[in-house]
């Protein structure tokens, strides 16, 4: 027997009274693990290992039942394995953790929750199982980004419906003051845009740079959801906090584009050599 069981032995035979007196010699030690002390049996009394095991074993049918340190003890999911199990869609693994009494609202250092990661990740399933549980639905990232942001940014749209069918809000705005439509314009999801506007979400609203979908849109050359929001009513008007239109950036590219071709249309014409050696001065 180890030295740990005959000390568990000890603890049992002195909390537990069975009406006969044991012969126990005690003596403190302090244990790494805790500030308690515990009691040691002294194995000077002339009983040999056999005979204790023996004695233990009758003290256990009498006593009131004791968790076995041989039953394995199920630690908390680790937060990473979590985030892996929601981005990998392991809705298995996502279930034992939340039946386990596990926070669906554990975060990572960024504020990022398992919904987030689910989100982006377009697991509608495990979305689902989430908000079901008790996951917040507005909990906020690093960046103020909320499931809603993340699950534009991934494209889906199941998740973004079942998280609107949860009541999320179409409209919130995370730290840079954008919008699901802004995210969904940025990443070029004409689906989603073209959902959240079926769903009469704001199209006109600015960012912290002042720039509406359209503009973001214009920007980054996504000419279908430029068709898509122009046709829903967006106001090529309205001007960023640099005073442009998304008319007027247009029209900015198009200069820039136009200068640029009369450079190369001019090195052209002056030959490879002198081409060569201008790059050089």
């Amino acid at each position: 027997m180890e030295m740990e069981d005959i000390e568990q032995w000890s603890i049992d035979v002195t909390t537990c009274k069975t009406g006969t007196e044991k012969k126990v010699q005690a003596e403190d030690r302090a244990r790494m693990s805790s500030d308690l002390h515990c009691e040691m049996l002294d194995l000077s009394i002339g009983e040999n290992i056999t005979d204790l095991c023996k004695r233990e074993k009758m003290i256990k049918k009498t006593c009131s039942p004791r968790v076995s340190a041989e039953i394995p003890v199920i630690e908390p999911m680790d937060t990473a394995e979590l985030m892996k199990a929601a981005r990998q869609g392991k809705l298995d693994v996502i279930d034992k953790y939340l039946d386990d009494g596990g926070n669906p609202n554990v975060h990572d250092e960024l504020n990022r929750t398992a919904l987030h990661r689910a989100a982006v990740e377009g697991h509608t399933a495990v979305v689902q199982t989430l908000l079901e549980k008790g996951a917040d639905i507005n909990f906020e990232d690093e960046l103020g980004s909320r499931a809603i942001h993340w699950a534009c940014r991934g494209g889906s749209l199941g998740v973004v419906k079942a998280l609107r069918s949860q009541g999320a809000d179409l409209n919130v705005r995370d730290k840079l003051y954008s919008t699901p439509l802004h995210v969904a314009t940025r990443t070029g999801h004409t689906t989603i845009v073209e959902y959240l506007l079926s769903c009469c979400a704001k199209i006109n609203c600015r960012d912290r740079e002042g720039d509406t979908a359209l503009h973001d849109a214009v920007q980054l050359n996504r000419n279908k959801i430029v068709k898509l929001l122009i046709d829903a009513g967006a106001d090529t008007k309205i001007k960023n906090h640099e005073g442009v239109t998304a008319v007027q950036q247009v029209k900015q590219w198009q200069s820039d584009i136009m200068e640029t071709l009369q450079r190369l249309e001019k090195l052209t014409e002056v030959g490879p050599e002198n081409t060569s050696r201008e790059r050089n001065d």
